[in-house]
């Protein structure tokens, strides 16, 4: 598929598509992540959901996609990523699913999806944004959100591997609960310590009502 990313870009968009970004890309190889993964999201659909599409917004290589993969092996799957070296491994990597070159803000799909997937995304959108973006993924979804991001009770901007305003902590799942008709289905939290660790990731499925 054609890119779609915006030529106006702000600054942490452009840093996910500079060097910063090629580095990302090549700290996801890796079988630890992916093991780590796979049992993150066993976790989370332990209970299993009738889902047969999902889109994740911000793949990167897609080692959450593989994971979801695994456990609905039939669903049609949608990758948006803003990285186009992280799309072409994408399509190299899987024959069977969509890839989508776009930042989020100028996303446009017509689809919707039985679950949507922000892993780890959120946290790194600029704040001014975030209420478009919010739009973007309540409007893709027809049953099921699974937000997985560091969580704070309040805003907070953090130093994100030695740079500044790149990674902004929130309460993202109040925020979309509070703004639509959402239900909390589940909740959890992975410590960095545990056997499999996500990186003190927070998540949230929320289903429409």
């Amino acid at each position: 598929m054609s890119s779609k990313v915006s030529n106006k870009l702000n600054e942490q968009e452009k840093f996910w598509l500079g060097d910063f970004g090629k580095k990302y890309i090549k700290r996801n190889y890796s079988k630890k992540i992916q093991k780590n993964t796979d049992i993150f999201f066993k976790k989370i659909f332990k209970k299993k959901k009738n889902i047969k599409t999902i889109i994740e917004l911000g793949a990167n290589v897609g080692n959450n996609i593989k994971s979801l993969s695994k456990i609905y092996p039939k669903s049609k799957i949608t990758a948006v990523e803003i990285n186009e070296r992280a799309c072409k491994i994408l399509r190299e990597k899987f024959d069977n699913i969509k890839v989508v070159n776009s930042n989020l803000a100028s996303l446009k799909i017509k689809e919707d999806y039985e679950l949507v997937l922000c892993k780890g995304i959120l946290i790194h959108i600029n704040p001014k944004q975030l209420n478009k973006i919010y739009n973007k993924i309540f409007t893709l979804s027809k049953k099921y959100i699974l937000i997985a991001e560091y969580y704070s009770p309040s805003p907070t901007k953090i130093i994100y591997r030695g740079k500044k305003n790149k990674l902004f902590k929130r309460d993202f799942a109040g925020d979309l609960m509070n703004r639509y008709n959402l239900k909390l289905v589940d909740y959890g939290f992975s410590y960095r310590y545990e056997k499999y660790p996500q990186d003190d990731l927070t998540w949230f499925l929320l289903k429409k009502n």
